[in-house]
């Protein structure tokens, strides 16, 4: 029996280190966390000094028993769940089981940190082992019981207040209000127009370029309306372009650090879309190890959770040599790029990489799903990027002259490409960005220019945009919000409430999320202040260093947030009160949230019990709903032939059978008659456009069931020229362009649809 016992959290993980470690150690997994605060009560007795009720998470008691009994007959013990706070949580917890019982107390225990998972940083671990971190226990624990007492206090009021079901989190809470806030900075946003007029130029030599006016009789000049920017196009689109001043600057970009996790999640969601949820997901199995065939399980990234942007002097010198080897000495700068991480970054830890640079993602991509392959090639290209040298761009700048009008022409003109040969950053937007600008022509002082048009346009300032799941991480790292290895179950959260939609991959709020975040905000200001929360961070980071005690914090915390608790108990009303007036007693309305939805009732209840439903403009006005026309015809009943009429609901207006209560067949909303003839043989019904229970739109004969025609896609009224098929169908790609194409599979024709 091997007298050495080291516990992983994870199976996968545990049968990855087994292939390195000899037949001293006996290795075996707590499959995750198997202590926790209770989960049907708080758990916390505040009046102990915020001590912690720990109970073994259901479903471990055998893990537990099981790892007891190995750890008594083991000599050594060796903890090792992941390197961070979570997993010294862990590992604490398990000692703690461990010791009790007879001959426990003296037992030998060691945490062991894994930062890689491999032979070398594996076998290092265990030779040098540590002790059990207590300042970081305590900090992850003060971080736990401070979500408790927010969670578990808050959570219950607005059970009580707003709607059952309904969930606060500390931090949770904060990037709601984030959301909430930006949509409200969208509505408030006033659009001014604004002018640009650009200059189709041509030289001597090719290409022709564009120049933009900028100045007028030597003043910069930003162009406001039409009739000014008119006034200019017939002052000089007579005149003579010439080149008034020409200025060249070599410019270098540099190489991106390598990933730590919140520009990890970032950047998969701009190149991969992965949610930060997926992104963990898929990085903690590359990590824990995959299996390589006849190399067996391996470890292909380092710890995926981390603050740093340290490398070891180990895989930088690798990184160079694969440089050096597979793109030139160019590429590879004199000294090692360095990055210094933020403040407070856990320096033990490195940024992300791969375990070895010499594993390219080519090698190994008939061992990997796509998911797997395709965040370790975006790993492993930006880590070699890192260490490679700056592109190098020639950059002009041009100024010409037409009268008194100045245009001006940016141009750049990649002289080395560098690091960019391997990686390019990410967008948050859908705005490509120019790689410096346009390439310019050969351009000297007074040479005169062939002007080809010049191209006067309207603009309009656009309000700032809504969260992504990037842009979000970004703003919660900027404003010290949470640490990275919350963000993915913080966007989860977020996601999975009813506080937010998801609309074109960002965060909407929802009416409810209006009304919670406004409730909290007035009973919880502190628990709802970025800077407040970003503080609190700090704290617990100083926990962490040793600087202060886990319970002066929760006691500095919870003095002023059990006040706001209580008065919230004997205040909070559940409802935000509007400038909109009963229609029957003129009273105020208030925006409040019912088994039914959300909804304005009169704040004069129960004297008045008026209510109404309500949507909002573009302004963020409320706007109150017309009830339906009942009792139009909207088309047949798919189910019994009888026919479907408009009803006013709780909901709202929805279709419903008639033939009502021997046939309850109901559509949420009318189908919208799309003109369209439906293109089955002899059918003489139409295509109307109808909702699938998941909320998806689809298109369908009104002759159904009669008639069971239906697609996916936007119809249209043509037939193909190829194969004489009816109707065509829209599609709209990825560039922005709408086409035509034919619905025949192996046809192929498609036409623009802007020319129709």
């Amino acid at each position: 029996m091997p007298k050495k016992l080291l516990i992983i959290e994870s199976p996968a993980k545990a049968r990855t280190i087994k292939k390195y470690l000899g037949p001293d150690f006996r290795i075996m997994a707590s499959v995750g966390h198997v202590k926790d605060l209770p989960v049907s009560k708080l758990g916390v007795d505040i009046e102990a000094g915020f001590k912690p009720e720990y109970v073994t998470i259901k479903g471990k008691a055998k893990i537990l028993k099981d790892l007891k009994a190995a750890g008594s007959e083991a000599e050594e013990i060796y903890l090792a769940p992941d390197p961070d706070r979570e997993g010294e949580a862990t590992a604490w917890h398990i000692a703690d089981e461990l010791k009790k019982g007879a001959h426990q107390t003296d037992k030998k225990i060691f945490r062991v940190l894994f930062n890689e998972l491999t032979s070398k940083a594996i076998r290092e671990a265990v030779a040098s082992p540590q002790t059990l971190d207590k300042n970081k226990f305590d900090s992850q624990q003060a971080r736990r019981i401070l979500d408790r007492l927010v969670g578990y206090q808050i959570s219950p009021l607005l059970w009580k207040k707003v709607k059952g079901g309904l969930s606060a989190g500390r931090v949770q809470s904060v990037a709601v209000k984030m959301i909430c806030d930006r949509e409200r900075d969208i509505q408030a946003f006033d659009p001014k127009e604004y002018w640009s007029l650009t200059a189709h130029l041509q030289s001597s030599a090719p290409p022709p370029f564009e120049a933009r006016f900028f100045k007028y009789s030597g003043k910069k000049m930003d162009l406001q309306n039409e009739e000014e920017t008119l006034k200019i196009v017939s002052e000089v689109k007579e005149l003579p372009f010439k080149v008034s001043q020409v200025t060249k600057k070599q410019t270098r970009k540099y190489a991106p650090p390598p990933f730590i996790t919140s520009l990890l999640q970032q950047e998969a969601f701009r190149r991969l879309r992965f949610s930060a949820k997926k992104t963990m997901s898929v990085a903690q199995a590359l990590y824990e190890g995959v299996d390589l065939g006849t190399r067996g399980l391996v470890g292909l990234i380092t710890y995926m959770r981390t603050d740093s942007f340290r490398l070891s002097d180990d895989a930088i010198s690798e990184a160079r040599a694969l440089i050096q080897q597979n793109f030139g000495k160019d590429y590879l700068p004199e000294t090692p790029n360095r990055f210094k991480s933020r403040k407070g970054a856990q320096e033990a830890h490195e940024a992300i990489r791969p375990t070895s640079a010499e594993i390219e993602p080519a090698s190994v991509a008939s061992y990997l799903s796509k998911d797997q392959l395709a965040l370790y090639t975006l790993i492993w290209k930006r880590f070699v990027a890192c260490q490679m040298s700056p592109a190098v761009l020639d950059k002009t700048q041009a100024e010409i002259h037409a009268g008194k009008a100045a245009f001006r022409a940016n141009g750049s003109v990649v002289v080395f490409p560098g690091f960019t040969t391997l990686y390019q950053e990410g967008l948050d937007s859908a705005v490509d960005e120019k790689n410096g600008e346009a390439v310019l022509p050969p351009l000297e002082k007074d040479q005169v220019l062939t002007l080809i048009q010049l191209d006067p346009a309207q603009h309009f300032t656009q309000p700032p945009p809504r969260f992504t799941e990037a842009t979000l991480i970004k703003a919660l790292e900027e404003n010290g919000i949470g640490r990275p290895s919350t963000y993915a179950a913080i966007l989860a959260n977020i996601s999975g409430r009813e506080y937010v939609s998801v609309e074109k991959g960002r965060f909407r709020p929802t009416e409810l999320g209006f009304l919670v975040t406004d409730l909290l905000v007035i009973s919880f200001p502190d628990v709802m202040d970025t800077a407040f929360t970003a503080q609190m961070e700090n704290n617990l980071d100083r926990i962490e260093g040793g600087e202060i005690g886990w319970t002066e914090i929760l006691e500095s915390f919870y003095g002023s947030f059990e006040k706001d608790l209580e008065k919230a108990k004997n205040e909070m009303k559940g409802e935000v009160l509007t400038d909109v007036l009963c229609s029957k007693c003129h009273r105020p309305m208030a925006i409040k949230s019912g088994k039914n939805g959300i909804f304005l009732a009169c704040t004069g209840y129960p004297d008045c019990r008026n209510t109404a439903n309500f949507v909002r403009d573009e302004k963020g006005r409320i706007v109150l709903e017309t009830p339906a026309e009942t009792g139009k015809q909207e088309g047949v009943c798919e189910k019994c032939g009888s026919p479907m009429v408009l009803k006013n609901g709780k909901f709202g207006p929805f279709v419903a059978c008639s033939g009502y209560p021997e046939c309850k067949n109901i559509w949420q909303s009318a189908p919208v008659n799309t003109g369209v003839p439906c293109p089955e043989k002899d059918c003489q019904g139409i295509l109307v456009e109808k909702t699938s229970k998941k909320g998806k739109k689809f298109y369908s004969c009104n002759l159904y069931p009669n008639c069971t025609f239906a697609t996916w896609d936007e119809p249209y009224d043509d037939t193909c020229p190829n194969c004489g098929t009816r109707v065509l169908s829209i599609k709209h790609r990825k560039n922005g362009a709408s086409v035509l194409v034919c619905r025949k599979k192996g046809c192929g024709y498609e036409r623009p649809l802007q020319k129709e």
